[in-house]
């Protein structure tokens, strides 16, 4: 019995391994968003936000994403494309408002305080279920079909666990480098304090680095998940668009292929997400109306 249950346990965790391979593009850029939710708190309340974060990324999954998957799977498999594109949809409205910033056009945040983690921590948590929802639906796509209900909630839960570990390990040590630097600046070697100060200093272009790729990221796996889900259930034209162009430039190989496939996915991406802006900042306006006309009354 034991024999056989090592059995199992080993085909969950190849079958886990080979549908994680197929996640890593979605991981980078969970890794590659989340630190930008970090940024603007104190160093000592970081790695407690990390972890906050991550829990909710663990509940996002095990208690939100893999139940319904499963049951939608199971009993309404159509509904899960409309789901992605309101997900899709989601990450490019946070995205545009991103890009929206770099232009000097802000939204009300809070200044910084108990409140202001609360927010960052639920935004981060709100981006998380997004990007975890397509990380484990690609997964659940990749497992293999003729395993049993318990078999693939098995892998996902190894999936899940994996992918949370991996993502915000690297956040955690990403937003303490600049702690390693200065320690390091304190060592009796001078080379090393040269290193630390030049780790240090480095740290503001950093981030600022990782918050254009999270944005884009945003973006691209915002508007990839609008594009192929809406194939399915509304509307082909925006992915016979995609592959028309991306047929152009396929003799340049498939690298060039990714690049321009992922560059219409974020313009597509930005442009939906500047509508929906323009939509609920219209609603925002119609509402704050209505309560500054009710207080004179």
């Amino acid at each position: 019995m034991s024999v056989g249950l090592l059995a199992v346990v080993d085909d969950i965790l190849s079958a886990a391994l080979k549908a994680s391979a197929k996640t890593a593009g979605v991981v980078i850029d969970d890794a590659a968003v989340t630190p930008q939710y970090v940024q603007g708190i104190t160093p000592a309340r970081e790695l407690p936000v990390v972890w906050k974060i991550a829990l909710g990324s663990i509940i996002n999954k095990y208690v939100v994403i893999i139940p319904i998957a499963l049951l939608l799977t199971a009993f309404a498999p159509a509904v899960l494309p409309f789901l992605l594109i309101v997900g899709g949809g989601f990450l490019c409205f946070e995205g545009a408002e991103k890009v929206l910033e770099w232009f000097g056009v802000s939204h009300e945040h809070a200044d910084d305080g108990p409140r202001d983690e609360r927010k960052l921590v639920l935004g981060a948590v709100r981006t998380d279920l997004i990007l975890s929802t397509e990380i484990m639906l690609i997964a659940l796509s990749s497992l293999d079909p003729d395993f049993s209900i318990w078999m693939t909630l098995g892998a996902l839960v190894v999936i899940g666990l994996g992918m949370t570990v991996l993502v915000y390990g690297a956040v955690a040590l990403l937003v303490k480098i600049d702690d390693i630097g200065l320690r390091l600046m304190k060592s009796p070697a001078r080379g090393v304090r040269r290193f630390g100060a030049r780790v240090v200093a480095s740290m503001p272009a950093v981030f600022r680095v990782i918050s254009v790729i999270g944005t884009v990221a945003m973006l691209w796996v915002g508007g990839h998940l609008v594009v192929a889900n809406l194939a399915e259930t509304l509307w082909h034209g925006p992915l016979d668009l995609v592959h028309a162009v991306t047929h152009l430039v396929e003799a340049a190989g498939p690298v060039v292929v990714w690049i321009v496939d992922t560059a219409i996915s974020a313009v597509f991406g930005l442009v939906l997400g500047l509508v929906i802006v323009g939509v609920v900042t219209g609603i925002r306006r119609v509402f704050s109306r209505g309560e500054k006309a009710d207080a004179a009354h």
